[in-house]
């Protein structure tokens, strides 16, 4: 039998790196408006201290590929959360500007190290019935952080600015300290054990995590024999392979790293981010009124995150995509015209009206990111690369992602000055327009279907839809067993 509860543990110990993640886009919201008064930095240092964390993230998250590779999965994610929270610390005692940078820089590659290879351990201790739901779950954490850090903001805005900031940036060292707690519970992947040869270890896990016996003696073979398969096309994996792909993995880099990428350039940790500034611009005036809206956001993101939980597993992939990126268009561009009729409505009651269609535009926004391609991004880069390659493939898309978010997050004050905020988001809608098309043309669908059997699909260059993941399946079962 399946230990659903161990299990569940598992992805939940692996998903607190993202909680980490979420906290510190929550927390920074607020943060920020205290660190500018009470160091007083300019515009561009605010930038640049923002954004800087997803950038520097890349180098954590380059690093972690290879790292979970020699050590394994368990170990990269609990040396990035000491990494973090070392950080953290440097953080929430910096005497000025450039020792708060030098922490938030330790914090990014932190970031970057862990969540590179968390969703790839869930992945790969997860049964093929519930991973989209497991996977979902690096997602949730980071909504629950980004909650965590809204709420921080409004509890702790009270105090004397020169302590209230540094207060809701210590804060976000408890998860890592958690992480530190739980870290001997869980076991190693099974498929990181395989690849070194460590069979009798990797059968213990999955038993706990797939069920009975003769599926964990079938599940165990499939495992070995994509590692034979993945060991015999080159001694050891390398980013230069993913620098001059074969037509197959070529085909799994554009969707992987592609959907991350679009995860972010949507604007997503930018509305996060400044969240304040759009709802000032939106018209409301009170310091402590913005950061209500914005814990009103959070807990709008945060309880959408559980749609896909219960259903990506049983619907798919691609229609919880078609719905977010299509509901996100047309949010970003209702939320471009409400900021833009702002400035050209009269009397109080219209207003109130604009001020209420850009929130509900936001949480719209938010909630629309978090039924899809919010958590099923980290479900697909996690799921699509073959073993092999697994580690270096997903850490190269989170680190797009990461890249992305943070040249986003780093320009949106300059973007706003050079065509208006409304402009920004009308610039986001158009861009998660091109998501749809992203997601039809792209994207497979990888419902119920092992880690073992996508890459079957994906190597024998078939046609990325349902059809094709089902005559493989039909394929498999008509075929007799040895």
């Amino acid at each position: 039998m399946v230990d659903r509860k161990f299990l569940f543990f598992c992805a939940t110990f692996a998903s607190l790196n993202f909680i980490l993640l979420g906290y510190d886009i929550g927390v920074m919201s607020g943060a920020i408006l205290y660190i500018h008064k009470d160091l007083h930095i300019t515009e561009v240092q605010q930038e640049i201290f923002v954004g800087c964390l997803s950038v520097i993230s890349l180098i954590g998250g380059l690093i972690g590929g290879p790292t979970s590779d020699s050590i394994g999965r368990k170990w990269t994610m609990g040396i990035g959360a000491v990494i973090f929270q070392a950080g953290a610390v440097v953080m929430t005692f910096a005497p000025s500007f450039p020792v708060l940078m030098f922490g938030r820089l330790v914090t990014g590659v932190g970031i970057g190290f862990g969540a590179s290879i968390s969703a790839v351990y869930i992945a790969e201790v997860s049964p093929a019935v519930s991973r989209g739901t497991l996977v979902s779950l690096p997602e949730i954490c980071i909504n629950v952080g980004i909650l965590l850090g809204y709420i921080s903001n409004f509890a702790f805005s009270g105090l004397p600015q020169h302590y209230n900031w540094r207060i809701m940036l210590g804060v976000g060292i408890l998860p890592a300290v958690f992480i530190g707690i739980t870290f001997y519970k869980i076991p190693e992947s099974p498929r990181w054990l395989v690849m070194q040869n460590r069979l009798e270890e990797a059968r213990s896990v999955l038993l706990k995590v797939s069920g009975k016996g003769e599926e964990v003696e079938q599940r165990l073979k499939e495992i070995e024999e994509a590692a034979r398969v993945d060991t015999s096309c080159e001694k050891k994996a390398s980013y230069r392979e993913l620098l001059c792909p074969s037509p197959a993995v070529r085909r799994m880099l554009v969707a992987g790293c592609g959907i991350m990428i679009f995860q972010q350039i949507t604007g997503t940790d930018a509305t996060v981010y400044y969240s304040p500034t759009i709802f000032k611009n939106a018209g409301i005036k009170s310091e402590k009124k913005i950061l209500a809206a914005t814990v009103a956001v959070g807990f709008t993101k945060t309880m959408f995150i559980l749609v896909p939980l219960f259903c990506v597993d049983k619907v798919g992939r691609k229609v919880l995509l078609y719905v977010s990126t299509i509901g996100m268009t047309v949010c970003l561009a209702v939320l471009g015209i409400a900021l833009a009729l702002q400035k050209h409505l009269s009397g109080m009651v219209m207003q109130k009206f604009g001020i209420g269609l850009a929130i509900f535009a936001v949480c719209g926004n938010v909630a629309f990111f978090s039924v899809g391609i919010g958590p099923i991004s980290w479900v697909l880069s996690s799921e699509i690369f073959p073993l092999r390659l697994r580690a270096k493939a997903t850490a190269l898309g989170q680190v797009g992602g990461r890249v992305s978010s943070g040249l986003v997050s780093m320009s949106f004050l300059s973007l706003a000055r050079a065509m208006s905020v409304a402009g920004v988001f009308f610039l986001f809608s158009g861009l998660s327009a091109l998501a749809v098309v992203f997601v039809k043309v792209c994207v497979p669908e990888t419902k119920g279907k092992t880690l073992e059997e996508i890459e079957m699909m994906l190597r024998g260059g078939q046609k990325l839809d349902q059809a094709d993941l089902e005559s493989v399946k039909t394929k498999q079962e008509i075929e007799p067993k040895s």
